[in-house]
């Protein structure tokens, strides 16, 4: 998750503030909407994690589908801290023994480690959309979060050796 975490933040933080609210086209996406949407999820899933259904009778979805002029990037960084506090506080809560204990999303009974797969699911697929517009937005100005294209091979060189056990 934390691996998740910083790719978000390495994408948005090569984001000019009027980037965060552009779209590709009307039915598309903002950064700001993703991360809005992201932090609606996260709140509502891992807010009493463990007791209450992750679909919170207090989440309105479909806001976290809107923002407004007055929306700053500050306060898009703000909903990402918030949400991704929610998600580390409730997983580095857990013991081992809560991993197979039954909770609920929408209803629908999840085992811990399945609940926690389908939110990796997910927010991978969003934080790869906030890196796929951040890329396409800063074009040539993009620095890469991973191993720049073409230097596979020069990676391999210097990457440090995994160890036998």
């Amino acid at each position: 998750m934390r691996g998740h975490k910083r790719m978000g933040e390495g994408a948005m933080a090569q984001l000019g503030d009027h980037e965060f609210f552009l779209t590709l086209e009307p039915e598309s996406n903002s950064v700001a909407i993703l991360v809005k949407h992201l932090a609606g999820n996260m709140r509502s899933r891992f807010t009493n994690f463990l007791t209450t259904d992750g679909e919170k009778a207090d989440r309105f979805r479909d806001c976290e589908f809107e923002v407004t002029a007055a929306t700053t990037p500050a306060e898009v960084m703000k909903w990402w801290e918030e949400g991704w506090a929610c998600v580390l506080r409730a997983i580095e809560a857990l013991k081992p023994e809560d991993v197979m204990h039954t909770v609920t999303i929408r209803g629908e009974p999840h085992t811990v480690l399945q609940a926690i797969n389908r939110q990796i699911a997910h927010y991978a697929a969003h934080i790869g959309q906030i890196v796929f517009l951040a890329k396409h937005l800063r074009s040539s100005e993009w620095k890469t979060l991973t191993i720049p294209r073409g230097k596979s091979e020069e990676f391999k060189k210097v990457a440090p050796k995994a160890t036998k056990p």
